[in-house]
């Protein structure tokens, strides 16, 4: 097969060296998350499909991934072939008795995907471990299923590539790329063994750097002052860290998803990454053309139901006059920038009152925290509002029929009267309906029992500062421990559904590697605050021109004090709160315009950038 000189000069553009080396290589992209829904990773390689298949085509990308079984049966549709390199790999290993398996991952562009049971393999566990630490000084003992099955399918990728260097023709064209540790077991072997394999590695987030985030204040300006040895041995995770650093080290080219996290790297890996990789979206799962702004008003109505039925029962306001912001993520109170919301919504209350704003702001923490269950007075109040709407619908339907009657056969001209028209049980029941609805309690912050409430640290800012939902706040907060679904009976929409509905999210974390929240959002036509110190944040910054236009607004928070970054989340709060909704539908216009800027299309290309840099290395 002919080479092609990739530091040519004569290849004029991107594109047409990146066609030419795809012609020649097999890209196989390697991750704990392929098939396997655990976390962000999940979204990165599943969004970014369609934009590879693309470039590479079908015969010369493909994606490796554990086979876990209660997650593969909906995505996963099993091939026959078993003529091409990869066809051939798979059968020989089934031959020697792994558990392995070949098919199409069922999602946009359809890519092959190599899926190995790590609990197959499980009663040589000790041997491979024995190899890892003989070879590499790698001791990974551990009694966590995650590790021995994290060990076990690194395993399996190792000699599926042994399989695949040995096929006649496969020689010198495999660009394999291993995203995060989890999937970096193989590198240090594949090394050893000296296979003739192009090795990427990506870290989007290390591992030890969210542990030291999420303890220590300080942690960017102690980022270049830490022991990582004894750092990963005081949280117990030194196995994981010595593989991320072993894989780090292997790989011929490093790569990370933000500035910010380069800097981890640095330090905590020992090694600056050769190349940044920002995220995009696949944003034609979330484009609606000219109807995101009428999708916009019927689920913001839908919210409206919810706010209704959680607020109406002790008091009212003019949802007219409503803002709805939203946050979700990980519940990682300092990480995602909770505590810092929270304290900016304090001071966005008290700014509103003293403007004398007659607007209300509705502001949702989704995210995931231990519950009982639903609370039963949510539940109920919700319910009862159901029973009246259902109540009204009668009652409207009763009048209708009798109006039109009323109306034509009579030979007055004049409006009958509407109160007659309703017969006494159903206003006996409506009657009886509203005030068994009506309460004189502050509606509640939370909606669910979380099982030690006490230690919460929502709920122990909101105790403290007074935002506890009193008629005269002007910031309401509803803390939601749960994913949104069309199952769940307070909102009854899907969670993408739920995002275009609202006016603003809110993710001003302090740890952030990249952060999908805020580009989703956006993706949706939906403003957005993150920080600088979330990767995208930082990515906007550096790469956006006057991001404010486009509804994009970043909280600085690098180097500045809390109490300055609080301020200035305030301040964007109120700004945005004061605008009318003329200028919200506005920058709503301008946000889905610029959405396209982050799509896979368009940073794509550094993934390619960085395919190549391993191949002439």
């Amino acid at each position: 097969m002919p080479q092609i000189n990739l530091q040519d000069e004569n290849l004029i553009t991107h594109e047409d060296k990146f066609m030419e080396f795809t012609k020649q290589q097999m890209l196989f992209e390697c991750a704990w998350e392929v098939c396997n829904q655990v976390g962000g990773i999940y979204t990165v390689i599943r969004s970014k499909v369609p934009s590879v298949m693309d470039k590479w085509g079908k015969g010369h990308y493909c994606l490796l991934g554990p086979y876990i079984q209660d997650q593969v049966a909906a995505v996963f549709d099993p091939i026959e072939e078993r003529s091409s390199p990869t066809g051939k790999a798979v059968k020989r290993m089934i031959e020697m008795g792994f558990d392995v398996h070949y098919g199409h991952w069922l999602v946009s562009g359809r890519p092959r995907v190599v899926l190995f049971n790590p609990n197959s393999i499980m009663h040589r566990l000790g041997e491979i471990q024995y190899e890892l630490w003989d070879h590499h000084h790698l001791s990974t003992p551990s009694e966590e299923l995650l590790m021995k099955q994290v060990i076990t399918f690194g395993f399996q990728v190792k000699e599926f590539f042994k399989i695949l260097c040995s096929i006649d023709g496969i020689m010198d064209h495999i660009v394999a790329h291993f995203h995060e540790w989890m999937a970096g077991t193989p590198i240090p072997e594949i090394r050893r063994l000296n296979l003739p394999i192009k090795i990427i590695f990506t870290t989007h987030a290390t591992l030890l750097g969210r542990y030291l985030a999420m303890n220590d204040p300080m942690f960017y300006g102690n980022l270049p002052f830490y022991d990582w040895a004894k750092e990963s041995i005081h949280f117990n995770i030194k196995a994981q860290v010595d593989i991320e650093r072993a894989a780090t080290h292997g790989s011929h080219v490093f790569t990370t998803v933000s500035d910010v996290t380069g800097r981890e790297c640095e330090y905590l890996l020992g090694r600056v990454p050769d190349k940044i990789l920002p995220n995009g979206l696949n944003i034609s799962r979330f484009e609606a053309s000219h109807e995101f702004q009428n999708l916009h008003v019927k689920y913001k109505e839908m919210i409206h139901e919810f706010v209704m039925g959680h607020f109406f029962p002790s008091y009212s306001f003019d949802l007219k006059n409503t803002i709805y912001f939203f946050t979700s993520g990980r519940y990682e109170y300092q990480n995602k920038g909770f505590d810092l919301t929270l304290e900016a919504l304090a001071r966005l209350n008290w700014k509103m009152k003293i403007s004398g704003s007659e607007k209300t702001v509705v502001m949702f923490f989704i995210t995931k925290k231990p519950c009982h269950s639903m609370n039963a007075e949510v539940l109920h109040t919700r319910g009862i509002m159901d029973e009246i709407q259902k109540n009204c619908e009668e009652i409207k339907n009763q009048i209708g029929k009798k109006l039109f009657y009323s109306i034509t056969s009579g030979q007055s001209t004049k409006m009958p009267d509407l109160n007659g028209l309703v017969d006494d049980y159903n206003r006996l029941r409506l009657r009886r309906t509203v005030q068994s609805w009506k309460t004189g309690k502050f509606p509640t912050v939370i909606t669910h029992n979380l099982i030690d409430d006490n230690k919460d640290e929502i709920l122990s800012f909101l105790r403290v500062s007074g935002l506890i939902n009193g008629p005269h706040e002007r910031v309401k907060i509803i803390y939601h421990p749960d994913f949104i679904s069309p199952a769940n009976p307070l909102f009854k929409m899907e969670y993408g559904q739920f995002v275009r509905g609202c006016h603003l999210g809110v993710f001003p974390s302090y740890y952030e590697p990249w952060g999908y929240t805020p580009l989703e959002s956006i993706a949706s036509g939906i403003p957005a605050i993150t920080s600088d110190l979330a990767g995208f944040g930082d990515y906007v910054k550096r790469s956006v021109e006057n991001p404010e236009s486009k509804g994009i607004y970043v909280v600085e928070r690098r180097y500045k004090h809390p109490n300055e970054s609080a301020d200035q989340l305030a301040n964007m709060m109120f700004d945005f709160v004061e605008k009318d909704m003329r200028s919200r539908i506005a920058i709503r216009n301008n946000v889905e315009a610029s959405s396209q800027d982050f799509d896979w299309t368009e940073l794509g290309f550094h993934y390619d950038e960085a395919y190549m840099m391993a191949a002439v290395r």
